[in-house]
């Protein structure tokens, strides 16, 4: 019984466990995952909804986009669906100027973002005028998130799912570099894009198994607003899955995967510093 506690002792201590847990609280990460699921919900989800509404290829407006994520199918996708109010009404009474203030607060989103990347790997926050690389980040997140429900008729079973799996590993891995201005060497980057294309398979996988049936069920008893808040939770679950991955990725890199020494976060380059 004593050699069995000290093995459990000494793989606890090799795996470290300990730290990420730390990391965690130190980053506050169920906070944040609310301030990504409100901050998703009031700015991100506007701007999606006018960029699913102009899509030349109507493919379902931002309902489609919204059920695909979630994994739904059936009387909850429709019990969704009503929610969301029709695209080509939402194009046609929506001005410039709305579009604008809408592409404005989904920068802040993406600001948003990049702070919690740069408290993880514990950077510096970035200068005011790299905005720019928010508002890339947000065109990019878009093309992402379209490609994902194009293919969700284009493609079918291996295929979609080989394609979501390499373009999601794709932008996540990017996204951190870009948004840490190359601060953080991609190698130290992979393992957290990859841990978070795994939590977001399993949110998907809880998404059906319990926000399925969930949503009907919500949509009987309180109507809408009941149907927005399990979108909401949803939200949060990505933030986590999001933050965490991130999170993971460091926590494993400093502990299990050995970076050189050029891997470690560092300042940025002259490049980078003029940027």
């Amino acid at each position: 019984m004593r050699r069995l506690r000290r093995g459990l002792h000494r793989a606890w201590e090799w795996l470290r466990v300990r730290a990420l847990f730390d990391h965690g609280r130190e980053l506050e990460l169920m906070h944040r995952a609310m301030g990504f699921a409100t901050l998703a919900l009031v700015t991100l989800a506007p701007l999606l909804i006018v960029v699913a509404a102009a899509d030349p290829l109507a493919r379902g407006g931002f309902a489609s986009w919204l059920t695909d994520g979630m994994g739904l199918s059936g009387r909850s996708a429709r019990v969704l669906t009503d929610v969301i109010s029709p695209p080509r009404k939402v194009i046609g009474t929506t001005s410039v100027w709305s579009a604008v203030l809408l592409a404005v607060f989904g920068v802040a989103f993406g600001g948003s973002v990049q702070n919690a990347y740069e408290r993880i790997w514990g950077l510096a926050s970035g200068p005011w005028h790299r905005v720019w690389r928010q508002a890339t980040w947000l065109v990019v997140l878009t093309g992402y998130l379209y490609q994902e429900v194009a293919t969700k008729t284009a493609l079918h079973g291996g295929q979609r799912i080989t394609l979501s799996t390499i373009s999601g590993v794709l932008f996540f891995w990017w996204g951190q570099r870009f948004l840490l201005g190359g601060q953080v060497q991609w190698r130290s980057l992979l393992p957290g894009a990859l841990a978070t294309i795994i939590g977001l398979v399993g949110l998907r996988a809880f998404s059906y198994l319990v926000f399925t049936p969930l949503i009907v069920t919500n949509a009987l008893s309180y109507g809408a607003v009941g149907t927005v808040l399990v979108v909401e939770s949803w939200l949060i679950g990505v933030g986590f899955v999001i933050y965490g991955g991130a999170l993971f990725g460091r926590w494993f890199t400093e502990h299990h995967w050995t970076p050189s020494h050029d891997d470690e976060p560092d300042g940025p380059g002259e490049d980078e510093e003029r940027l």
